[in-house]
């Protein structure tokens, strides 16, 4: 055993099964992904502390343990089309398709070359990578069973909640000031009813900002 898989169930471990994630096919899923793989070169090392890892631009690969209460909470099924929504390097992308997904994942162009390169390189080459404006999504390849954002929010664009299916959830992280709170939407007579799920962090996704508001 290599000293990073070693690292990868001590995450599970301390991370993940700590937090009430304990869904066998979740937590082999997330066993399964080398997370090292999934982040930039030069924080490898860092790949399996508990933390986001910075991307630039305000984008992060989500720590383990937000990510595994996201996809425990929206409850993924094996065979569900599943929209990835800031998808990062791909990490996210390849857990969804250990759990038996079929996964589109969205990125903008930079981003979107180097996870399509590593997904392949993963095996995961039935992962669909979508270049387009993260707050666009991927209306052509939808409505989707479940929506998952790798990133923060502080609102929802319209746009992304057309692309639920009826009956279908979706996750995300609310930032709130300071104060960052994942909720998951169910979506029933065409309208999302979000609930609270747990506290969790990420810094807020271009196209996803507060709208500014004016005072006359």
């Amino acid at each position: 055993m290599n000293d990073f898989s070693t690292r990868r169930i001590m995450m599970v471990d301390t991370q993940v099964r700590p937090s009430d994630v304990t869904k066998f096919q979740l937590i082999s899923a997330m066993l399964s992904v080398m997370r090292e793989d999934f982040v930039p070169d030069a924080r490898r090392e860092a790949a399996y502390a508990g933390l986001n890892i910075p991307l630039g631009d305000r984008r992060v690969v989500l720590e383990a343990r937000s990510l595994a209460k996201l996809l425990d909470s929206v409850d993924v099924q094996p065979g569900e089309r599943v929209l990835d929504l800031a998808a990062g390097l791909g990490y996210g992308a390849a857990v969804l398709t250990a759990l038996g997904a079929q996964v589109v994942a969205v990125e903008e162009a930079g981003l979107a070359a180097i996870a399509r390169e590593r997904l392949n390189a993963a095996g995961c080459e039935a992962v669909k990578v979508v270049t387009a404006p993260l707050h666009a999504g991927a209306p052509a390849d939808g409505p989707y069973d479940a929506i998952i954002v790798e990133g923060a929010v502080a609102v929802m664009p319209d746009a992304i909640l057309a692309q639920v299916k009826e009956g279908g959830r979706i996750g995300a992280i609310f930032m709130e000031g300071a104060l960052g709170i994942a909720r998951i939407g169910h979506k029933q007579d065409g309208a999302v009813t979000w609930r609270y799920a747990f506290n969790a962090t990420a810094p807020v996704l271009p196209g996803f900002e507060a709208r500014a508001t004016f005072v006359l």
